[in-house]
């Protein structure tokens, strides 16, 4: 095991992960730790060592909001059932104060949301300023499920990959920092995590009989996901794909990205808007 964990990272997460245009999505082996050269223990140790410095990021986000502040960062996890989007929240999202998250699942629209535009619920989920917001699933549902499922004509759907850029491109722009993480994990590891869920009664409310419909669909679903990260990879919204078979590789590699995007931010704490030597000495005497 490494004394330094953190040296195995051959290739920083934010460039091993980030969506080249015209790459091969068909050719990602799922199975892979694309720049990552240690082991599961020395992926996990630093998953472990990350949680303090990660909480308190976070806290000076949510710090500054209060205070102020217009910076709010939103994490999107787009994937297939069983990619392991709920194990990021638990894991990754879960190593932070909660009051200071903003979750969000996003399902087949309500009544109410199918009187609006679809971007309507996504902005109404939108993370205020000091908050870290996560989508589990997204505002690109309207290029994936709506694309393959054929709920809208082709010249519809098409239309949405501009709005996306520009929706996401003015989002950035009022302050929200967008980090887009795309979770594949490969046709035989997805039938393993669904024949799970059938042999544990623990795990029967997360399956659902249209899974296996969806799996049927997969290389429409493949199709959907190239032009989908293709077109939406932009320089203020990239996508990071990320081979999630490996589960611990997956939750690290999200801890990294969600980590370098709150340094990045780098806000350190406010400044106190009092007299700290004269409320000590107020303390002092009461």
């Amino acid at each position: 095991m490494a004394k330094n964990p953190e040296k195995l990272w051959k290739t920083p997460p934010e460039e091993a992960l980030r969506w080249v245009r015209g790459t091969d999505l068909t050719a990602l082996d799922h199975s892979s730790t694309p720049g990552w050269a240690g082991k599961r223990a020395d992926g996990e140790r630093l998953l472990a060592a990350r949680a303090p410095e990660l909480a308190d990021l976070q806290e000076q986000l949510f710090a500054h909001g209060r205070t102020g502040g217009d910076r709010s960062v939103l994490l999107v996890l787009q994937g297939l059932d069983t990619a392991g989007k709920g194990g990021i929240v638990r894991h990754v999202v879960g190593m932070v104060d909660p009051q200071g998250v903003q979750h969000r699942g996003f399902g087949v629209p309500t009544a109410e949301e199918q009187q609006h535009g679809y971007l309507w619920r996504i902005r109404n989920a939108l993370p205020r300023p000091g908050y870290l917001g996560v989508f589990d699933r997204s505002h690109h549902e309207q290029v994936l499920v709506v694309r393959v499922n054929r709920l809208e004509p082709v010249k519809t759907w098409r239309k949405h990959f501009r709005e996306l850029n520009d929706f996401e491109a003015e989002v950035a722009a009022s302050g929200t920092l967008i980090v887009k993480v795309a979770l594949f994990v490969s046709a035989d590891e997805q039938k393993e995590r669904l024949a799970e869920r059938l042999e544990r009664p623990d795990k029967h409310w997360k399956y659902d009989p249209g899974d296996i419909d969806v799996r049927s669909k997969l290389p429409e679903y493949l199709v959907a996901y190239q032009e989908m990260l293709d077109r939406t990879s932009t320089a203020v919204a990239p996508w990071y794909v990320v081979p999630a078979n490996r589960k611990w590789y997956a939750r690290l590699a999200v801890t990294e990205l969600l980590t370098d995007a709150l340094r990045s931010l780098d806000l350190g704490w406010p400044a106190a808007t009092f007299d700290v030597e004269a409320e000590k000495a107020r303390l002092a005497a009461s």
